[in-house]
């Protein structure tokens, strides 16, 4: 698909000095990738890119030099410079880095080709109803740096709400990141966490599982604790209430990836 931000071809209103006219025309459909992290990440995991803003280029291609060396040239040829004023208008909140960025969003039915694909050669993270959209941004980013099969949201949240986006710093590109109803789980032994369940530190996690976490407040809802094949529990200090999502994620992938699991 050719950019019209830089095709010298585009009709002069939808030309590089005009970058507001395309984003305001692709923003109801796409991504919002908000600062520098989340278009480098981005960028480096394949996505197609629309248009991408910065009211300072010279620092964002600085921050490029030093952090993103490997994909400087690219992010280079799609940011164009508008007045900081113009920059904040397009963003919920303006972001410190003053990049910006839409993205076109992954093919549906990729994503659940790439969940179902058998065998999984690394777990798939199912988040059952959650709440906080910066909480599932950060599970993102831990499914991603451990190199999970994919991250999956059932109820109403969607995984691709821009709050959850900037939380996982554009890192929805590097993992399949679908809302799903508890039916359409892709499958594999599902192990849940949940008090109850036997000490995580006695259970090998196979490749294909399904590691499901619940709210903070409420856990594991009836549906998917009835799906459930597994119930595990981390090890926690009596009198200690629970876990902050991200964090029972990162002490569960770890425990996964501790067996010889991803990332290569």
């Amino acid at each position: 698909m050719t950019d019209p931000v830089h095709d010298p071809s585009a009709a002069t209103a939808e030309s590089p000095v005009d970058p507001v006219a395309v984003w305001r025309r692709a923003a109801p459909d796409a991504v919002l990738l908000d600062g520098f992290h989340a278009l480098k990440h981005a960028v480096r995991f394949g996505a197609e890119v629309l248009v991408a803003v910065t009211a300072d280029r010279a620092a964002a291609l600085a921050l490029a030099d030093e952090l993103a060396a490997d994909v400087r040239g690219t992010m280079a040829g799609l940011l164009t410079e508008v007045p900081h004023a113009t920059y904040s208008s397009l963003v919920p909140r303006p972001h410190p880095t003053a990049v910006a960025a839409l993205a076109v969003r992954p093919d549906r039915a990729g994503n659940l080709a790439k969940l179902a694909h058998a065998p999984r050669t690394a777990p798939v993270v199912v988040l059952d109803q959650p709440r906080n959209l910066g909480n599932a941004g950060a599970v993102v980013r831990l499914a991603a740096g451990f190199g999970a099969t994919g991250v999956v949201t059932t109820g109403t949240l969607d995984p691709w709400h821009p709050t959850v986006v900037r939380g996982g710093a554009g890192l929805h590109f590097a993992t399949a990141v679908e809302r799903l109803t508890v039916e359409e789980l892709p499958p594999g032994p599902l192990f849940a966490l949940d008090p109850e369940g036997e000490d995580i530190r006695s259970v090998k996690l196979p490749d294909e599982a399904l590691l499901a976490f619940g709210s903070e407040r409420t856990g594991l809802t009836a549906g998917l604790r009835a799906r459930a094949d597994h119930l595990v529990a981390l090890p926690m200090r009596p009198q200690v209430s629970s876990y902050n999502l991200a964090t029972s994620v990162a002490m569960t992938l770890y425990h996964w990836s501790a067996a010889g699991g991803a990332p290569a």
